[in-house]
């Protein structure tokens, strides 16, 4: 940044307003690209070319892109879009250039990423935080403007919406005009540093573009990122009287908050099929508003291996999907002696509402390869719904036409099983479905079922779903627990009525379990015999046989196994 602009920066800063860039110096710039025609005729022009959007977001990283842009570019992509621009991008912005790619170059804004992401800034008060960013932002346009790479600028992605997770009433209504009107100075301070290409803004809810309307008149388009709804942001744009062209910055098929929960309980996802076919048309949805739509960048080109990864991505781990496939046809890649990926049957399971924990289970998967390649097979376990884990490959083996034996997860809960078939040529086809893991079966009675039970203490408060009183450990259910205070010397008694005689305990645990625990009986609750005992305890699920008798039974916990307190799903006693 040029020493004179730093010094009108600071002394904006010091006064406490937003600063407003002066113009920079004319430069030439690497391509001219303009948003030019008229209302529900325009399009996108680069160097005086018609230029439509064909494009991807990217995830990987930006020193990766030498090598993955390539790939990029024969899906007959012409576009990336980022979330960040930096020192760390000029890499991806490079790369771009020498594949003929454009980059959709994003600058994040906080609460950035929608609904339940951080960061509540208040734009209403907090100009400090909006001058360090209007710096910011400004400091890597001058870097970047004369880059052959560089198609537009992108400020903020679905804080409009984000923002209802931060504030309500009123004040979000005052929030959301001033983080547009922010949105607009920050546009304003672009275009007199780079005349030469458009700023757009992102949001995930079309409802967004009215804030735009009235606030930010400088933006030379909308964005919005949309996913099932995607063929309805045409009539959301024609009803809302907008006068200003628009382009897709993510879409797909249905995402995790736009679908039924199945019979576990959780998001119902889509299989490879049906995703592929949410990508062709989506972009048919796009392709079809011509003059206003200046086209798309789907959502996503990386390769996490994560969760969200394997609902949306092209290329998890670098492996090709059928949606891959299916964007490649959209765009008019060149699909000649294209080898595609295999077709998985949904995972099935005897039982898919009671797996046992710890256990084999047997799986059904069978697959086929449209060119009869042979295919090796890969099971994992996602935790997400569980403790928020990532995917996990397990050990299995194939006893051939797809039948899989796999041991389910220790910990109970809603775990996804991923089954993935390879072809050994870069292709994979993934399938997927809940499960629930309880805990094994036990012979005999859980005489402790819906027995009064007292504790020392317990979790009155509503943090984590509490208050978690102690008859909750035996209620029968493996949803609700039992929760103390964060100390070590705890107990748990259940009076089982009269005495029983005694063959087996079951504990669940939640992820704050007991390291080191007795169990002892009584018949009169006063004088106490141990049944058994651990200081090696690792949480899941404790399985054990005592051999005892007794009318009272009592946990006593004496080293917990983290830094909160005890957790515990269920406490079973069996005669």
């Amino acid at each position: 940044m040029h020493s004179r602009m730093r010094a009108l920066t600071a002394a904006a800063l010091l006064a406490g307003a937003v600063t407003v860039l002066p113009a920079a110096p004319a430069q030439a710039a690497g391509s001219v690209v303009k948003v030019t025609g008229s209302q529900g005729n325009w399009q996108l022009s680069v160097n005086g070319s018609p230029y439509l959007v064909k494009g991807v977001t990217w995830g990987p990283s930006p020193a990766d892109a030498a090598r993955l842009l390539p790939d990029v570019k024969s899906l007959g992509a012409n576009t990336v879009r980022t979330w960040g621009t930096d020192a760390s991008s000029r890499p991806l912005f490079d790369a771009a250039a020498n594949n003929g790619i454009k980059v959709v170059a994003g600058f994040w804004l906080q609460p950035g990423g929608g609904p339940g992401s951080g960061g509540c800034t208040n734009y209403v008060t907090d100009t400090g935080y909006k001058n360090t960013m209007l710096v910011e932002f400004s400091r890597w346009v001058e870097t970047y403007r004369d880059h052959p790479a560089v198609l537009m600028w992108n400020v903020g992605n679905e804080s409009v919406l984000g923002l209802q997770n931060c504030y309500s009433g009123t004040e979000l209504e005052n929030q959301r005009n001033a983080y547009t009107t922010f949105v607009n100075d920050v546009a304003k301070a672009i275009h007199r540093i780079d005349a030469n290409h458009p700023v757009t803004s992102t949001d995930a809810w079309v409802g967004a573009w009215t804030y735009y309307k009235r606030n930010s008149p400088d933006l030379d388009l909308y964005s919005v990122n949309s996913y099932k709804e995607v063929c309805g942001v045409r009539q959301a744009w024609e009803q809302g009287g907008y006068t200003k062209p628009y382009l897709i910055t993510e879409t797909g098929p249905a995402g995790e908050w736009e679908v039924p929960n199945d019979a576990n309980g959780v998001p119902l996802e889509p299989g490879d099929k049906a995703k592929a076919d949410g990508y062709t048309g989506a972009w048919n949805c796009v392709a079809g508003h011509r003059g206003v739509a200046l086209g798309a960048t789907v959502f996503h080109y990386g390769t996490e291996y994560d969760f969200g990864g394997h609902w949306f991505n092209l290329t998890p781990a670098g492996e090709r999907r059928h949606m891959y496939y299916a964007v490649k046809r959209a765009y008019g890649g060149n699909t000649a002696g294209d080898n595609l990926p295999p077709t998985v049957a949904v995972p099935s399971v005897a039982d898919p509402g009671a797996v046992p924990a710890g256990k084999e289970v047997t799986v059904q998967a069978p697959a086929t390869d449209p060119e009869g390649d042979p295919l090796a097979y890969e099971v994992l376990w996602g935790g997400k719904y569980v403790d928020g884990g990532g995917l996990v490959s397990a050990p299995s083996t194939h006893l051939g036409n797809g039948t899989l034996k796999v041991t389910a997860p220790a910990k109970t809960g809603v775990w996804k099983l991923y089954v993935k078939a390879k072809d050994g040529r870069g292709n994979v086809g993934v399938e997927q479905r809940s499960v629930r893991v309880v805990p094994p079966p036990v012979a005999g009675t859980d005489v402790a079922r819906g027995r009064p039970t007292t504790a020392s203490t317990y979790q009155n408060d509503g943090y984590g779903g509490c208050p978690c009183a102690p008859q909750l450990a035996t209620d029968g259910r493996d949803d609700t627990r039992w929760a103390t205070t964060w100390a070590d010397q705890q107990w748990l008694q259940v009076d089982l009525g009269s005495v029983k005689q005694l063959r087996h305990a079951q504990l669940v645990w939640e992820s704050a379990y007991g390291k080191a625990y007795t169990v002892k009986v009584s018949d009169d609750g006063q004088n106490w015999r141990t049944a058994y005992a651990t200081s090696s305890g690792d949480g899941g699920i404790d399985d054990f046989d005592i051999a005892a008798s007794g009318r009272y039974v009592r946990l006593e916990l004496t080293q917990r196994g983290t830094g909160y307190g005890y957790s515990l799903f269920h406490f079973g006693v069996h005669a």
